[in-house]
């Protein structure tokens, strides 16, 4: 709409300074004659801009009370920070424009820090080796988490393809992953949102659970995921060198329990690890190469044994 463009224009102006109708332009997303057109609106409307050949720019202590924030700025003004997951929910220009008003109802001084800091800090929420998910149905799930709708949904797990029943309570974004928490028939859940195959949102409402608290919920969540993560352990050998190495592949508390290790004579570590399962750690343990000997238990050495012996064969 031209009204709101024309108020994200005065509000650059005042946020920003000078400013050549070519930035301006790139700003709003328009053309070099649509902001020739604007500023002579905005001077006809009483608002005192004053143009030179290099550029535009507000006449000194003139600012602007047209800061307020819209239904969708408000909703979208906790993700300022994080600009991948505001577009990914939709929110970018509300949020682009909640940003834009902040700063510009911040005193000059507070308005300069503000500036260096967008300028010099980036948050960048995915890990180096993964993408963020590919989520067909966020935008839809976001709008039923605000609204309160129920939805109807097709989730794939580890084992098939289930339906269920949802009550929306909130989403969380971890490492570049969207989650879903819910109220599903066994309780408050957790859901990927990458994992939905099919969304229907209803147009029936729930009640928002009284006392409820995402933040707890997640907290709690995660602790919990934690201690069903590490359900065995392994007697190994390692190379005190590949104790980094643990820490990437499998985790701080895998990385400490290889480093309180018993020194042995040849001046490797003898640990015990604590593991996910045998699968996993066949599959972790042979990222590592020749810096770690599995002892025990006898089936997870049985089987990188006949892992490698597959590779040799392979490779001839």
């Amino acid at each position: 709409m031209r009204a709101d463009r024309l108020v994200a224009l005065l509000l650059l102006l005042q946020s920003r300074g000078r400013l050549s109708a070519a930035q301006l332009a790139a700003e709003l997303g328009v053309s070099v004659r649509t902001v020739y057109r604007d500023t002579v609106a905005l001077s006809t409307a009483g608002i005192p801009i004053y143009a030179d050949p290099s550029g535009y720019q507000l006449v000194a202590g003139y600012q602007t009370q047209l800061t307020g924030l819209t239904a969708d700025e408000a909703r979208g003004l906790p993700l300022a920070g994080l600009p991948g997951a505001a577009a990914a929910l939709g929110l970018a220009e509300a949020v682009a424009a909640a940003q834009l008003k902040l700063t510009a109802a911040l005193p000059q001084t507070l308005r300069e820090r503000a500036t260096r800091m967008r300028e010099r800090f980036h948050l960048d929420t995915p890990g180096w080796y993964q993408d963020a998910d590919n989520c067909p149905y966020l935008a839809e799930v976001a709008d039923a988490v605000w609204q309160q709708h129920l939805l109807d949904v097709e989730y794939e797990n580890w084992k098939d393809v289930a339906q269920h029943r949802l009550q929306p309570y909130g989403l969380v974004l971890k490492a570049g992953k969207w989650y879903l928490v819910a109220h599903a028939r066994r309780g408050v859940r957790t859901f990927r949102v990458s994992q939905i195959r099919a969304l229907t949102v209803l147009s029936e409402r729930f009640d928002w659970p009284a006392g409820f608290d995402l933040a707890a919920y997640w907290q709690e969540h995660i602790q919990d995921f934690r201690a069903r993560l590490h359900r065995g352990e392994a007697l190994v050998r390692l190379d005190p060198a590949a104790v980094d190495n643990l820490r990437h592949f499998l985790g701080q508390a895998v990385a400490d329990a290889a480093a309180a290790g018993e020194p042995q004579p040849d001046g490797w570590l003898l640990a015990r690890l604590p593991i996910e399962s045998e699968t996993h750690a066949t599959r972790e343990f042979l990222r590592l190469g020749p810096v770690i000997e599995v002892l025990e238990p006898l089936t997870l050495r049985d089987r990188i044994a006949a892992t490698v012996a597959e590779l040799a064969r392979l490779y001839g």
